[in-house]
């Protein structure tokens, strides 16, 4: 039967009428019951679009490079990632080659060698200056970040700095863009990403300049450091000691967090016009502002040479880095194999037209910054669209955007309250209880999963290898769990409505489907309320990452007032079209999309090192971090999606998919199909050869050595035991491990022929000099490293009020100013084979040093005053034979924390 149009009340009124006339396609009665529209079909179709349009936009944004250019099809002007290619080859056949080593001094060599050519080819009319630069020692104090509570000493660094500047312009010296990368890698690779890839790049990028800088009016310093693995060192020692430093008006940063892939911005400084000009000239511009949002939030655990630029030497710029496969960050891993095609010629390219451009600009003429002394810079907002297109503006536009959209936003839903009243209040509370329990209830399923997983599975992250898998596990749960909380608000909705209807007499089967209708279309509105709340909350804190809130809001927003709203008072619901949904997501998708899938992954691939102190979390958190992630995602992005399936006849095919898509999923990850970690991608793994020295007795004859295997990835060691039964390891949580910057709560440890492979003569000493009391308890202490130039030292803050800190050339970390973390401050020294190895160390004692035992940051008592750590890079039978022994997909990890593969410990108590 056919109703004609009748008019009632706003769309936006919690009540609808006693009759109305509704189309046929829209609803029928049949034996007083409804037949409702959007059948399996339709469903299945749109599931279709949504994933393979997600799929394409990650794609694009994401994975399309470049084909990479020959050496004759760039020219002597253009960039060729075939040339840059072979320099990375050249470094990488070097093996692992860290700060100190012999293999460090051979890549040194390489990039002093392929810079000088660079000065030969250059044009006639630019004037290259090649610098091999010998740091001296010096002391990197850097406050924030990771480097709280930390002094970072270095010595013994070489550089290799290039400066091309146009040979008739001498004025141009005297401004400089700074290009910087580091040569050194971690002990544990060789280092094709991190950072490799970024040389090769500045190689090949430095010779095409050569070509150009002669019309430039700015110089461009090339600088290739070493120590930035070991705490930014190579940087802070450029910054400080290098007679070109104070020509330095702009800097570009290269780094790798990962292997190939698209060199992005990962941090912009606070000169708007650097990468608005990006943006403008770049063929392939990459960058997204949600990742300096939570890098500078604390949430990715990491730092680049960047830091040391702004905090050291003020410096504004770009930091790029390369994110793809971020797995194997510091592992054997991190090799050429996996470095994608296209990848040199994306950063090369973007790279060479930025540097024509602020080559030639006057924005970096001495004296002339762009931002006025003392004034707050503002903050550049920056995001690609399929990394063809970048879109920026300033932070005060952005402001503007916001409070208007949030001020219209208001008055909107207060005009439709007031005419609805409170029916409407009511119902738009109640559709805002069904977005809450949306979220309950997909945290909570996909949680569920987080928890159980370990229980179940032989590694507590099975998915690291296959970031796929995290769709079934936790995705198809948090979906289901959004599905079922929204469908409970639906019900409690409906039958508010259902109430409110028949006490106006009002219980048709009509009337009951437009009260199915409205309720419909209030859970769709309840997505407009949390994207609200979203906006405002980045609106108060400035967070640059708010435009995804806008446009979550606005385009749902827009499409729901053109084709389902109106300005008539009085017209009956109708169920929500489709081409609502599709036109409302169509922006919202095309600009966030790749940005979700993206974080997914890096939170996967960061798992692989999880655990700064291993054993301290429990196995299901990086789970846990993953599934509310996901469950995030899907409640913000799926609730206008999830409005539609209510009144959908697919409701229970989805549910059936759903809970098959992660019945599946779990079946294959239980039985191995899909191993949790491979060659390429292996879990971290160190195995440390450690003397300890007991109380810090220097004297003791009999130190206790052991093999130490742990791991910074969440799980157990059972199935590496496995390989390792006659090695006698033993595994569990009795044997504490303090490594004075981290402390190894679960490991594994054997003293089976652990007494080779290292002298007494290597361990370290802490001798008492001198102890006296004047006004305050004063000691002295010297410190003996013997072959070490990597250590670490703690000094405990709570007995010690100031220390100072030198050697043969001074007093490296003076009185005052000191921080501390947990109670301690960490010197963390590294440098070459002719850094000092004695040193003198004059500690102020605090007043109350004795009232009080000391507490570690795990809760248990710690009687020591001073803990060193002294590592050497040398494998010792031991650790040879463990390794060796070791299942392919474990890969030893690196970090400036973290100790080679020989280690000496010792220790002076508080009572000496």
């Amino acid at each position: 039967m056919r109703f004609d149009k009748m008019r009632d009340r706003t769309h936006n009124s919690s009540t609808v009428p006693e009759s109305a006339n509704v189309d046929q396609k829209d609803c029928q009665i049949e034996d007083g019951k409804t037949t409702l529209g959007r059948p399996a079909t339709l469903w299945l179709a749109l599931s279709i679009l949504l994933v393979n349009g997600c799929w394409a936009v990650y794609h694009f944004q994401f994975e399309s490079l470049p084909i990479p250019l020959s050496a004759e099809q760039a020219g002597k002007r253009g960039f060729s990632e075939e040339s840059a290619m072979q320099h990375v080859k050249t470094l990488t056949r070097l093996g692992p080659h860290p700060v100190g080593s012999d293999a460090l001094d051979l890549a040194l060599q390489y990039v002093l060698a392929a810079s000088k050519k660079i000065k030969e080819t250059a044009h006639w009319e630019v004037d290259a200056q090649v610098d091999f630069f010998h740091a001296k020692t010096g002391a990197n104090r850097l406050v924030g970040g990771l480097f709280k509570g930390k002094t970072l000493l270095y010595s013994d660094l070489k550089h290799v700095v290039l400066r091309l500047s146009p040979k008739y312009l001498p004025e141009a010296e005297e401004t400089a863009i700074l290009i910087s990368s580091h040569i050194d890698t971690v002990f544990s690779t060789e280092g094709a990403g991190d950072c490799s890839s970024c040389v090769a790049v500045m190689l090949e990028l430095a010779r095409g300049i050569s070509q150009w800088a002669h019309g430039f009016k700015n110089s461009i310093i090339f600088l290739f450091n070493t120590g930035e693995e070991e705490g930014l060192n190579g940087a802070h020692s450029f910054i400080t000691q290098h007679p070109w430093r104070s020509t330095v008006r702009f800097v570009v940063d290269l780094e790798a967090m990962g292997i190939g892939g698209k060199s992005s911005i990962f941090q912009a400084g606070s000169l708007p016009w650097a990468i608005e000009s990006f943006s403008r000239v770049a063929k392939y511009p990459s960058g997204q502002i949600i990742a300096q949002d939570l890098f500078r939030a604390g949430v990715i655990k990491s730092a680049t040479d960047f830091q040391v630029y702004e905090e050291v030497a003020g410096l504004s710029g770009l930091d790029f880095v390369y994110t793809d496969m971020n797995a194997v960050y510091h592992t054997k891993n991190d090799k050429l194999g996996l470095l994608k095609p296209g990848s040199l010629q994306h950063s090369g390219e973007n790279m060479l037209a930025f540097l024509l451009q602020v080559g030639r600009s006057s924005h970096l003429s001495k004296g002339k910054l762009p931002e006025k002394e003392g004034t707050v810079p503002e903050q550049t907002i920056f995001f690609d669209v399929l990394g063809m297109y970048m879109i920026t503006y300033r932070q005060r536009l952005a402001s503007m955007l916001h409070n208007s959209v949030i001020l219209q936003s208001l008055l909107i839903w207060a005009v439709s309250v007031l005419m609805g009243g409170y029916p409407a209040a009511s119902a738009l509370g109640l559709s805002f209880l069904s977005t809450i329990l949306m979220w309950t209830f997909s945290i909570s399923f996909s949680a569920l999963v987080a928890i159980l997983l370990p229980l179940i599975c032989p590694f507590p992250t099975p998915y690291i290898a296959n970031p796929w898998l995290a769709i079934g596990l936790f995705g198809a749960p948090a979906v289901l769990g959004a599905l079922t909380g929204q469908w409970l608000g639906f019900l409690i909705l409906r039958n508010y409505l259902q109430r409110v209807s028949s006490k106006e007499g009002r219980s048709s089967v009509l009337q009951l489907n437009l009260i199915n209708w409205e309720s419909e279309r209030w859970l769709f509105k309840s997505g407009f309320v949390q994207w609200l709340i979203a906006l405002i909350l980045g609106n108060i804190f400035k967070a640059g990452s708010t435009f995804l809130a806008l446009v979550w809001l606005v385009s749902p927003a827009f499409a729901y007032g053109l084709i389902e709203a109106t300005l008539t008072p009085v017209r009956s619901p109708k169920q929500l079209r489709i081409v609502t949904l599709i036109m409302g997501l169509f922006l919202p998708v095309l600009i966030s999309s790749g940005m979700f899938i993206r974080l997914a992954g890096t939170i996967i691939g960061l798992s692989v090192r999880l655990e700064r102190n291993p054993g301290s979390m429990p196995e299901w958190l990086g789970n846990m971090i993953l599934a509310v992630f996901i469950s995030t995602v899907v409640c913000l992005t799926f609730v206008y999606l999830l409005s539609y399936i209510h009144l959908s006849g697919a409701k229970k095919s989805i549910i059936v998919s759903l809970f098959a898509l992660f019945g599946l999923t779990l079946t294959v990850v239980l039985a191995g199909t899909f191993p949790a970690y491979t060659e390429d991608v292996a879990r971290a793994i160190n195995v440390v050869h450690l003397v300890e020295t007991s109380g810090g007795n220097q004297s003791s004859s009999n130190p206790d050595s052991y093999i130490s295997l742990f791991s910074v990835t969440p799980g157990n060691l059972e199935k590496e035991i496995e390989t390792l039964k006659s090695e006698e390891f033993t595994c569990g949580r009795s044997k504490m491990l303090d490594l004075v910057t981290f402390t190894v709560n679960y490991g594994c440890w054997s003293s089976k022929n652990s007494r080779n492979g290292w002298s007494h003569a290597d361990i370290p000493v802490l001798q008492v000099e001198s102890d006296s009391v004047t006004d305050v308890r004063m000691t002295h202490v010297s410190v003996d490293t013997k072959i070490s130039t990597r250590w670490s030292l703690a000094i405990n803050t709570e007995k010690i009020d100031d220390f100072t800190f030198g050697g043969d050339s001074g007093a490296l970390v003076p009185l005052h100013n000191k921080s501390s973390v947990d109670g301690w401050h960490i010197i963390q020294f590294s440098g070459g084979k002719d850094s000092p190895r004695k040193f003198d160390l004059k500690l102020i004692w605090s007043k109350n040093a004795n009232q009080q035992p000391h507490t570690s940051f795990e809760g248990k008592e710690d009687s020591h005053l001073l803990k060193l750590r002294t590592d050497v890079n040398r494998i010792t039978p031991q650790t040879a034979r463990v390794l060796d022994k070791l299942p392919p997909w474990c890969s030893l990890f690196g970090k400036s924390t973290s100790p080679f593969t020989l280690s000496f410990l010792t220790s002076l108590p508080d009572e000496f």
